[in-house]
């Protein structure tokens, strides 16, 4: 079946925009942006349904020039956490998910709205994308024993660039929804 009409699939995004195009019948969660809103508003939803699937869709900025179009990471990573650090004191801290299936790419997440190209370099020494939700969305769902998958679109180079993520979201939202209505989510 195509489509992410199925039971238990929920579709999260952080903002209405970025959903603007997901197919009627889609179960589908706003959770406003930011690492904190994600997970809390994911994990109520999650304890008060049946959910076997949760795909987050959304947009991020490329950390390396020439990226464009949609991605599904292989993995995310918590890019403004000390786990290292946090480790050693001896508080063990897991910082990054495996996502089974993805395309290669990594994902950082953070709280922080990357526009400053040195912490952008920063950031592009590990991973390929930054997002503001999706290690908080992974971390839920490996909680609670989830499938995951990640869906993003770049709209900016996270630069000086990114400042213009409003006017970016529409042709990226085009581009989820039209992911979604493809896709055979028994297949994912």
């Amino acid at each position: 079946m195509r489509g992410p009409h199925q039971p238990g699939v929920l579709v999260v995004s952080a903002t209405p925009a970025e959903a603007v195009h997901v197919p009627p019948g889609t179960d589908l969660l706003i959770t406003g942006i930011g690492k904190v809103r994600a997970a809390t508003a994911l994990t109520k939803r999650l304890i008060t349904g049946d959910y076997r699937r949760v795909i987050n869709i959304g947009t991020a900025g490329a950390l390396r020039d020439g990226r464009s179009g949609l991605y599904l990471p292989s993995r995310v990573i918590e890019h403004d956490i000390s786990a290292a650090e946090l480790t050693a004191m001896g508080y063990p801290l897991v910082d990054e998910w495996e996502i089974l299936g993805g395309d290669g790419s990594i994902l950082a997440t953070g709280d922080t709205f990357v526009s400053d190209p040195v912490h952008r370099d920063v950031i592009a020494e590990r991973a390929d994308l930054v997002d503001m939700e999706g290690a908080a969305f992974a971390q839920v769902c490996d909680d609670f024993a989830v499938l995951f998958r990640v869906v993003k679109v770049v709209t900016d180079n996270a630069d000086e660039s990114a400042m213009d993520w409003p006017t970016a979201i529409e042709h990226a939202a085009r581009d989820l929804g039209a992911w979604l209505a493809e896709t055979d989510f028994g297949e994912l």
